[in-house]
């Protein structure tokens, strides 16, 4: 028998496996490499989905935060409305009694000249996601005349009147009148007024009669209007119209 030999073979087969350990560090490679892959799937796929919202956002649905109580009680401070974007994109108009979200740049505010693009680029972004504060020109009313009607404020109620008709307002919050500063305008041709419900509490229209425009609204720069109340949960659903101004004549027929 040969001992030798099999002390030989025995050696042998002891000895590390160079292709053994080219082969583990193979794996790892091949590991970490489709490590770094599935996180770009991920961020990749993350930021699709963030392109796919904004877009959304900018032409379909865009989420809303309410700032401030000049829409109390229909709307609340920290509410997230969605603004039906699709709402005057075929021929539609906005009617009166619409809740309508509306840049107010050139009306409500002086144009900016000065701001930064890009901190205005970042906060829209944020701002259309519902993430952030709308901007500064953006505001939420409710649209209370269209062009040609004459708007009056008030009668011995307390109460507005358009076209000659006196209009009753359930939606006011509890204990204003239609407004403590008297009026009476004519809303100009593709323009709208632009009333709180909580009178008492909101810049509006009113605050801007000596402004250029008269406090009117150009219809181009109405966003859309507030169709759906999407947080906080108890309040999220449908947002309830009115048919207060259900009996106004249109202009023309005002004293006809």
């Amino acid at each position: 028998m040969d001992t030798q030999a099999q002390h030989s073979e025995r050696d042998r087969s002891s000895e590390p496996d160079a292709g053994s350990g080219e082969r583990s560090r193979f794996s790892r490679t091949r590991s970490r490499l489709a490590s770094v892959l599935s996180w770009r799937r991920v961020l990749a796929g993350a930021a699709l989905a963030t392109v796919a919202l904004l877009l959304f956002s900018s032409y379909v649905v865009q989420p809303f935060l309410i700032p401030s109580r000049s829409m109390e009680p229909t709307l609340q401070v920290g509410d997230r409305v969605l603004v039906n974007k699709l709402a005057y994109r075929f021929g539609a108009e906005p009617e009166r009694g619409d809740v309508v979200v509306f840049d107010g740049t050139g009306s409500f505010v002086r144009e900016d000249l000065d701001a930064n693009p890009l901190t205005g680029l970042v906060r829209g972004a944020a701002a259309s996601l519902g993430l952030a504060e709308p901007a500064d020109t953006d505001f939420v009313k409710r649209v209370v005349g269209v062009g040609g009607d004459r708007v009056v404020c008030c009668d011995q109620q307390g109460r507005l009147a358009v076209n000659g008709t006196v209009v009753d307002e359930p939606y006011l919050y509890p204990g204003d009148t239609a407004s403590r500063v008297p009026f009476d305008i004519v809303v100009s041709a593709g323009t709208l007024w632009m009333m709180g419900d909580h009178r008492s509490r909101s810049s509006d229209s009113r605050d801007h009669l000596g402004s250029p425009g008269g406090g009117m609204v150009p219809v181009e720069r109405v966003t859309g209007r507030v169709d759906w109340l999407g947080w906080p949960p108890a309040r999220v659903g449908s947002l309830t119209g009115t048919g207060a101004f259900g009996d106004v004549r249109a202009p023309g027929a005002a004293h006809g």
